[in-house]
């Protein structure tokens, strides 16, 4: 996937087999309340989208089976491996106890989809009928996963509960995606996305500003464009580029072979992706993520002029902020 964004750094665990993280939510209606995510104690760090902080995390595998792009740090500290049924089942028994309210669950770690299709719809099936009040259950998924699921898995799973994946295009463009070993090209992400979203689920996608550098910013931005409008997600967020000290990527910084935007650059390079994008159907797009300088927001196609003023008023203020990257590589 595309950035660090651990849900927890240092668990503290308050129940036997399980870890809480007090996540501060604030809600104008509610005028205020802690959220709870509860994960398993397994080891290494847990990842999971924004819009799952209130999820339980359940790890169907723990790491990630491809661990190979240059860009992330995510995984890179866990040996991969996939959990037995017999220990996800436990697993999901002890937390219905635990946390017989959640509603929503999330299968971790960085592609669940990896699993045999009769493995995921055991897992889905036990899900709801184990937790009584849950509504959704998402995962990861990479095109790869996608694209070794036919279109009748894929289907079954849907059938099963699995309402949503989320899936990191990166780029669109071939160059960019090889050079960061993503293990995909904009092709086979397109028909990924696209046998998802005609299996009935929801597509969150996120795309990586930034990911091609100063030397291919323009084709990393405009085959970008086209790949996301090729497959119209149902949600869009824009992350940028943020290179930890751990990864090769950095190494290529080190030595000169890759050059980070600067910040006017990642924000030109947005602005491209979206001036470029042509969107048939509704995508709710986000670029709200802590990594990136400027939040914007709205609904394509509808909402893209607005979204692309807003840009150009901060493009020019630009000039003077710091690239998120140090010497270091600590961010």
């Amino acid at each position: 996937m595309s950035l660090p964004f651990p849900a927890m750094a240092r668990p503290k665990k308050l129940f036997e087999n399980f870890t809480y993280m007090r996540i501060i939510v604030y809600n104008i209606h509610e005028k205020g309340w802690f959220a709870y995510m509860m994960i398993d104690n397994a080891e290494g760090l847990v990842f999971r989208p924004p819009s799952e902080a209130r999820s339980f995390i359940l790890r169907v595998t723990i790491g990630c089976s491809h661990n190979m792009c240059t860009f992330c740090a995510m995984y890179k500290d866990s040996k991969y491996r996939v959990r037995s049924l017999e220990e996800i089942d436990g697993i999901i028994e002890r937390a219905a106890q635990a946390y017989p309210f959640v509603r929503r669950v999330f299968l971790a770690d960085g592609d669940a989809l990896v699993l045999p299709t009769d493995d995921l719809i055991h897992i889905l099936k036990k899900c709801y009928a184990t937790f009584p009040n849950i509504n959704r259950i998402g995962a990861y998924a990479t095109p790869a996963d996608l694209n070794r699921k036919s279109p009748e898995d894929l289907k079954r799973l849907r059938e099963a509960g699995l309402g949503i994946v989320y899936m990191g295009i990166e780029s669109g463009d071939d160059e960019v995606l090889r050079h960061v070993k993503k293990g995909t090209t904009g092709a086979l992400t397109v028909k990924a996305g696209k046998k998802a979203l005609d299996a009935g689920m929801k597509l969150s996608a996120m795309i990586l500003i930034g990911l091609g550098g100063k030397e291919r910013t323009k084709e990393h931005a405009l085959h970008t464009a086209e790949v996301v409008s090729a497959i119209n997600p149902t949600m869009l967020s824009a992350l940028t580029l943020i290179i930890p000290g751990n990864v090769p990527l950095y190494e290529e910084v080190v030595t000169g072979k890759f050059t980070p935007l600067t910040a006017r650059g990642f924000l030109e390079e947005l602005h491209m992706i979206l001036s470029h994008t042509d969107m048939k159907n509704p995508c709710i797009f986000r670029s709200n993520h802590v990594s990136n300088l400027v939040p914007v927001g709205g609904t394509l196609p509808m909402d893209k002029d607005a979204m692309l003023a807003t840009l150009e008023r901060y493009i020019p203020r630009a000039d003077n902020v710091r690239p998120l990257l140090n010497d270091t590589g600590n961010f």
